[in-house]
């Protein structure tokens, strides 16, 4: 089992965690994270644009010029995609970019994520991350501590003050363990979860 160290938000060591080497100890499969990766991203978009083809736009109903004798090429509308105000060409219309993925191929993709952070030595097990009140200082304060710029941290459960606390800091996420996914694990350098958090993962990953 792989065994990292356990601190406080103060950035002392206060002990070592044991973590579940069938969640975070398995070989990284990048097949399965790459083909997540684009999945979310491709879900993500909203698929709304939209592009007016020559038989949708505006006029264009009388023949310009002659069919013969001008010497040029021979045109029907001035609506034809070649000209200005004409229409597209296969233009964009509303679609659905969304591509499922087997629910094996991402739970294999989410532990590879949670291995690659343990591998690249990314990760931080925090004992408890509780606010008496929503203070921005404080986090910034444990962010330095550890060095950590552009940093993901997953909690337990959702957590206002917790929230509010990092919500204007940049290049800091805040992430509850049911919203945790394999795009935000891998964008992000450091990786800062609560020793309850990790207790969930297992339970659900295991």
């Amino acid at each position: 089992m792989p065994t990292v160290g356990l601190f406080n938000k103060e950035g002392q060591k206060v002990g070592d965690v044991e973590l579940n080497d069938k969640v975070f100890g398995v070989e990284v499969n990048k097949y399965a994270l790459h083909q997540v990766v684009v999945a979310q991203l491709a879900n993500k978009r909203q698929g709304t644009q939209s592009a007016l083809t020559r038989a949708e736009v505006r006029g264009g109903g009388i023949k310009i010029v002659r069919q013969k004798g001008t010497g040029g090429a021979r045109h029907h509308s001035n609506r034809a995609p070649q000209f200005t105000h004409g229409g597209v060409v296969f233009a964009p219309k509303p679609r659905d970019y969304r591509i499922s993925l087997p629910k094996s191929v991402r739970r294999v993709a989410i532990k590879s994520a949670l291995s690659s952070k343990v591998v690249d030595n990314e990760i931080v097990v925090l004992d408890s991350l509780e606010l008496a009140a929503p203070k921005t200082k404080e986090i910034v304060s444990m962010l330095k501590a550890f060095d950590a710029k552009k940093t993901l941290i997953v909690i337990a459960e959702k957590n206002e003050t917790v929230y509010r606390s990092a919500r204007n800091i940049e290049g800091v996420e805040i992430l509850p363990v049911n919203t945790l996914n394999v795009y935000d694990i891998l964008k992000y350098d450091k990786f800062i979860i609560t020793k309850d958090a990790v207790s969930k993962i297992e339970e659900v990953y295991a």
